[in-house]
């Protein structure tokens, strides 16, 4: 049996653009895609802290170094520019695996830094 468990997140990400005239998806800058173990097409949940707002899309590669989190297409009407949002990926395992599994937490600043990788799913 297979279950479906939290990945990695890149947790109070700032929305640096919303641009409704795009196909669709969240544009992550490469480094921090990186840093989340994120691929490109991956599929991520949104959630926004700002109003409550939960969606799926998938990731396309921003810039390295930008610190972009733009949100496109359908996606660009659930946030607005300066939103918090975490963007959360899972992964199916079967259950020993996800017993063990420790998933990358990316905790990033209001302009989209890394301030700590951890594994902690709880404040501390």
């Amino acid at each position: 049996m297979k279950i479906k468990m939290l990945y990695s997140k890149i947790h109070r990400a700032t929305v640096t653009d919303a641009n409704l005239n795009y196909i669709g998806s969240i544009t992550i800058d490469e480094d921090l895609m990186d840093k989340a173990a994120l691929l490109e097409g991956q599929k991520v949940d949104i959630v926004n802290i700002n109003n409550g707002e939960r969606f799926s899309t998938y990731v396309i590669k921003g810039k390295r170094g930008n610190r972009d989190i733009c949100l496109n297409g359908a996606a660009a009407r659930k946030v607005h520019k300066g939103d918090k949002i975490i963007i959360i990926a899972y992964a199916s395992m079967d259950i020993e695996e996800a017993k063990e599994y420790k998933p990358k937490v990316i905790i990033v600043d209001d302009d989209n830094n890394p301030i700590k990788n951890t594994n902690n799913l709880r404040e501390e």
